[in-house]
């Protein structure tokens, strides 16, 4: 058993650690050992906190020595991105200007993990900034590989955690999410994932400063876990939902709402706005609504999804408006090539006027709105993760026919990012050598509806992680 622990399941490993039939400190080495191994062929976890993490664990096994009771995490490594502060540690954000930015105390979401006995291992890679692009690839850190296939991206932005818990170097990832970038990198790295509704987990994205960012940040940002099985998933969002002081946006919503009467009606749309889907993914999100008929879920094919187009160009509007006047001195931290992705969309989608600001506040409540209603009628929606498989690295910032590309295959999470509603990815199988995924996105604050969905879907489509990389294919037999 203590060969494999890094295999097990965050819950099995936590039940281990509670019942003594393994330590903390032991799961711990265990996962120690499997970066040394692992991490030099995909460089996803950054800044390793091996003592740290030995010194949690040992605290983990005295009290529990003690008789005391030990939490649904116990001794569970997890990954934190690198725009999350841990304390004690460098929150780089991916740049060698913040090498030595040494957070003062864990950021609400590190905070919440380790209250429920779960621990930090490392920091995971991102791309610069996270602006750079969707690829992770930090100018700090470099390219992190996709352990399926080092031709295709692991995606990002959150693209360290999907790799590092793909290949077992944690059993769970903390990343977050604003249109994409916790979904993207599972579906890609064949884990599952949860872009939470906005308010439910407490977080803190201020970087420098007491200052806090604009309202897109505000409101779209969430942080999110990454794990490789549903059930782990949801023990991460239980220990992660919740209020903290630092964060009055947070609400005190229970983790699971009212059964809903009858069978759960599911609306499927595997083509959101007509714009194209490839067969793979369309054979992914049939296999999971076949799925879920199995599973007793009403299920109906849907022909779009609500105002998706006016969506995505609000988005990006309000995005850029508020991004704009600090661009010309933020672009100076991206390193070389790093701002082209941010460049381009700035070229395709200029700031807004005050007035043209203030009417897209309204049109983003309307929005919101109309997922509001469409999701009243049909409490689930499944759909694609990105309307594509995995890219190759750094297409979205190769030029603007690649971003467009990307931005199109990802319109699904950000259009569900703006609405505020939450979503869970997870995988379907493999195709062609890559994982294949979808998501199931549900009502506000009715996460749980979301993942008892993708349990069933797990149910009967399988796990496809722990993996171990693959090696790189020669030139001359691909």
């Amino acid at each position: 058993m203590r060969d494999a622990l890094w295999k097990m399941p965050a819950a099995a490993q936590a039940e281990a650690v509670r019942n003594g039939d393994v330590s903390a400190v032991e799961l711990v080495d265990s996962h120690l050992d499997r970066i040394a191994d692992v991490n030099p062929q995909v460089n996803a976890v950054t800044q390793l906190m091996a003592e740290r993490a030995r010194e949690a664990a040992a605290q983990t096994d005295l009290r529990r020595a003690a008789g005391e009771e030990l939490g649904p995490l116990a001794g569970v490594p997890f990954t934190v991105k690198e725009t999350t502060a841990v304390e004690g540690v460098p929150t780089t954000m991916g740049i060698a200007r913040f090498r030595d930015l040494v957070a003062t105390t864990d950021a609400p979401p590190v905070a919440r993990l380790r209250a429920a006995g779960a621990i930090p291992i490392g920091h995971s890679n991102i791309p610069t900034l996270i602006l750079a692009g969707m690829h992770t690839r930090s100018e700090l850190f470099g390219d992190t590989v996709n352990p399926w296939d080092r031709s295709r991206t692991p995606g990002g932005s959150s693209g360290g955690d999907g790799v590092a818990v793909a290949t077992g170097m944690a059993a769970l990832g903390l990343g977050n999410d604003s249109g994409g970038s916790v979904r993207i990198p599972a579906s890609f790295c064949g884990v599952a994932g949860l872009k939470p509704t906005v308010g439910r987990f407490p977080a803190d994205h201020r970087i420098l400063g007491p200052d806090d960012p604009g309202p897109a940040s505000q409101m779209l940002v969430t942080d999110g876990p990454l794990a490789r099985r549903i059930a782990d998933l949801r023990l991460a969002y239980e220990a992660l939902a919740g209020t903290d002081p630092r964060d009055p946006r947070a609400v005190p919503v229970p983790v699971r709402g009212e059964p809903l009467p009858g069978p759960v009606k599911v609306a499927v749309v595997a083509d959101p706005g007509g714009h194209g889907v490839h067969p793979t993914v369309r054979g992914a999100v049939a296999a999971a609504a076949d799925a879920l008929r199995d599973a007793g879920y009403a299920v109906r094919e849907m022909a779009d999804v609500p105002r998706l187009d006016e969506a995505l160009e609000a988005y990006h509007r309000i995005v850029v408006t508020e991004f704009a006047p600090t661009w010309p001195v933020v672009r100076t931290l991206l390193g070389e090539g790093g701002d082209r992705y941010i460049e381009m969309t700035m070229e395709k989608t200029p700031p807004a006027t005050a007035a043209e600001f203030m009417q897209l506040m309204g049109v983003w409540l309307g929005i919101r709105r109309s997922w509001a209603e469409f999701l009243d009628e049909y409490p689930l929606l499944l759909g694609p993760v990105f309307t594509e498989p995995a890219v190759e690295p750094g297409l979205e910032s190769r030029d603007q026919a690649g971003r467009e590309r990307v931005g199109s295959a990802m319109r699904l999470c950000t259009v569900t990012s703006f609405a505020g509603v939450p979503g869970v990815a997870v995988p379907t199988g493999v195709t062609d050598g890559l994982p294949s995924g979808v998501q199931i996105v549900g009502r506000a604050f009715r996460e749980d509806l979301c993942l008892d969905a993708a349990q069933e879907v797990e149910d009967r489509l399988g796990v496809l992680t722990p993996i171990d990389p693959r090696p790189e294919v020669p030139a001359a037999t691909r």
